[in-house]
């Protein structure tokens, strides 16, 4: 049986963690594993918790957050998707540290991007 997507909520945003957490726990292919505050942990936890996705802070000067590029070096099947603290802006970085840039930022959005890691990992 395959696994669902595991996600790793790493937001600053409580509210939008909490919002997230909510959205996730409600399907039935998804898996939140865990909520990590501390970039030292962060680290940590996509290795104990074996995270297909983590889910950061999308920093207002619109920067690649600067933990992502050491995730996607350690771990190249992660995909990480990084959300502005009011959910207006949203990016997808992928292995050699690509970014996609997502058209909205719905419910719907969001879950098709967190699908979206489980789906290119198999490929």
């Amino acid at each position: 049986m395959d696994h669902p997507v595991r996600v790793l909520l790493a937001n600053r945003s409580r509210a939008l963690r909490t919002r997230l957490a909510k959205l996730l726990q409600l399907q039935s292919d998804i898996e939140v594993v865990g909520t990590v505050l501390d970039p030292i942990e962060l680290l940590v936890a996509v290795e104990d918790t074996q995270a297909d996705v983590v889910v950061v802070t999308l920093p207002d000067s619109r920067e690649m957050p600067g933990v992502c590029s050491h995730l996607l070096y350690e771990y190249p099947q992660l995909l990480i998707l990084a959300l502005s603290s009011t959910r207006t802006r949203a990016c997808v970085y992928r292995q050699a540290i690509t970014v996609e840039q997502l058209s909205d930022t719905s419910d719907e959005e969001i879950l098709i991007a967190v699908r979206k890691a489980k789906a290119d990992s198999i490929s």
